[in-house]
């Protein structure tokens, strides 16, 4: 259980699929707010936040100072108008503005709730709803989707909901405009390392989006560990092309940035021609992304006229990562993707490859645990630790698990266990050395391009058409996005719909990249004994050739 000198990997030697917490790093009991103004005291010239806009050209910057300055002015006109532990909403792509609003939620002592700019009005409902939150901070528009106008139908109809900011609007954002005084606020709330901070909604047992709660401490030093692994210095350049509304972009880039005094490139939106452009041009030293911007990646590096480039690590996650895609990557770049594999409720890194891992580790692996964290493999049925190479659901104990689910007692006890275990509800195997491999999923989530999809909600929706009596969402696995979404669907008796009408019918209820990818029509459900879809059936099914979709 010590660190092998000749590689990075942990030695063990296990009996049982359980490792335990590794203390080579300190787990600190601090707050995001903190650790910022330590940054600022430490590195203050230090280039902190840089904005690549959308066109991937180098917007605005700050350094640590600067960052923190603006960070506490927004603090404090938030906690003028919040108590401490408030919850607020931030519906944006990658703007600065975005981690600023972070920042200063934390050191307000509010918890930030966070959306996808991708979401139609029924969803953004949704996760304000079950949040109250009390205000929403939000883009005018994204990718064609007219965010301002929908928030603004949406909130006129909740009464909680006190008010709307345009998040790129300094002005209003810092209520510049408003006759108030906040230089009178001359101090903020007392925080504490394991308050809540965010709420980031993720799927459950029900399939129905829960809201994580996660705590200070958990995010901070889970992003700190996950940097260190990757092999990240204090002014490194890391290219963050990830969403903000994941812990990906949040926590992983924003906090482990801010932990290793790293300089972070916020990228508005991902496109591959403009990503080797700022690699190469910043010198951009670490970066994640999923497998399929990888590909994309690849095409347009190796189409244009780009120079030896600078990175010193990637990682990848969220969905399997070919072993050819990982080899490609390495022949191009000169570096191994690091696999990192985690979930919201974990803050959220529980394992990662490490660098000079063996070839077999970095492709059919997720690595091992981050110090500080346990990892068991155990029997669904029976919560008992079984033995290496038995295969069962992946498990974790540790300081970065959730608080709970907000406002769900039932759904954290099916989680969280008696004895602290997270339930992930994936199925894996544990290796004698802590590897661990994934074999499938507890839980029927669809990860697509990296990105969960829960196909109980998609059932709901299409089950509101009169046309439709019964529905089955499935992941088909795919080469590009690792997964994507199948609909099996029954019509009620002399009632059909053709694949263009249920796609637009869908389209105005639900975001692109969960709607089903291929319709088919179901006679007869393949069931299990007691009554329920074998959606494994219908996927083999599907793959043979034997279910066809409609037209």
């Amino acid at each position: 259980m010590e660190k092998n000198k000749k590689s990075n990997e942990f030695n063990f030697n296990l009996k049982e699929a359980y490792t335990p917490p590794i203390k080579t790093e300190i787990v600190e009991e601090i707050t995001i707010g903190e650790e910022l103004r330590r940054a600022a005291s430490d590195s203050p010239q230090l280039l902190a936040l840089v904005q690549i806009k959308d066109d991937g050209s180098v917007g605005r910057t700050w350094t640590y100072s600067q960052l923190y300055d603006d960070c506490v002015s927004l603090a404090r006109v938030l906690a003028v108008k919040h108590k401490k532990g408030t919850r607020i909403a931030v519906w944006a792509p990658n703007y600065p503005e975005w981690v600023i609003v972070e920042f200063a939620a934390a050191l307000a002592g509010l918890v930030l709730v966070t959306v996808n700019p991708s979401f139609q009005s029924d969803e953004l409902k949704y996760v304000l709803e079950k949040s109250q939150s009390e205000e929403l901070y939000v883009a005018q528009s994204f990718r064609g989707n007219p965010m301002w106008k929908i928030a603004e139908e949406v909130t006129s109809k909740l009464s909680f909901v006190k008010g709307m900011k345009d998040i790129q609007d300094w002005d209003d954002l810092y209520e510049k405009k408003s006759e108030f005084e906040f230089s009178q606020i001359n101090s903020l709330p007392d925080i504490y390392p394991r308050d809540p901070v965010q709420i980031q909604f993720t799927s459950g047992t029900t399939g129905f989006p829960k809201g994580a709660k996660l705590h200070h401490m958990g995010l901070l030093n889970n992003a700190k560990s996950f940097q260190i692994r990757m092999g990240m210095e204090k002014g490194d350049h890391w290219l963050n092309c990830m969403p903000m509304f994941h812990t990906s972009g949040a926590g992983m880039a924003t906090l482990g940035c801010l932990a290793m005094r790293a300089t972070h490139f916020i990228m508005e939106r991902f496109d591959a021609k403009n990503w080797c452009a700022v690699v190469e041009r910043e010198k951009i030293n670490f970066l994640t992304a999923v497998p399929t911007m990888f590909v994309e990646i690849l095409d347009a590096w190796k189409s244009g006229s780009y120079g030896v480039s600078k990175i010193k690590g990637m990682t990848s996650g969220g969905t399997s990562v070919p072993p050819s895609l990982v080899k490609e990557l390495h022949d191009l770049f000169g570096v191994w993707i690091q696999i990192v594999y985690g979930q919201t409720e974990s803050s959220p890194v529980i394992t990662l490859a490490w660098a000079d891992d063996s070839l077999d580790n970095l492709t059919n692996s997720i690595g091992q645990p981050l110090p500080n964290i346990e990892v068991s493999i155990r029997n669904p049925k029976t919560n008992k630790t079984l033995k290496v190479g038995e295969i069962g659901e992946i498990c974790s104990r540790g300081y970065n698990t959730m608080l709970e689910y907000h406002q769900n007692p039932e759904a954290s006890k099916e989680t969280i266990d008696s004895d602290n275990w997270l339930h992930t509800g994936d199925l894996g195997v544990m290796d004698y050395q802590g590897y661990v491999r994934i074999s499938g999923r507890v839980k029927e989530m669809i990860i697509r391009g990296g990105e969960n999809i829960y196909p109980k909600e998609i059932e709901n929706i299409l089950l509101e058409h009169e046309a439709i009596s019964e529905v089955a969402i499935v992941g088909i696995p795919d080469k590009k996005y690792g997964e994507i979404v199948g609909c099996f669907i029954k019509f009620e008796d002399e009632q059909e719909l053709k694949s263009a009408e249920l796609k637009e019918f869908i389209r105005q209820k639900i975001s692109p990249q969960k709607t089903p990818a291929f319709w088919v029509e179901i006679e007869t459900w393949p069931l299990t004994g007691s009554g329920k879809i074998k959606k494994f059936s219908l996927r083999e099914q599907f793959e043979s050739g034997t279910l066809l979709p409609m037209e």
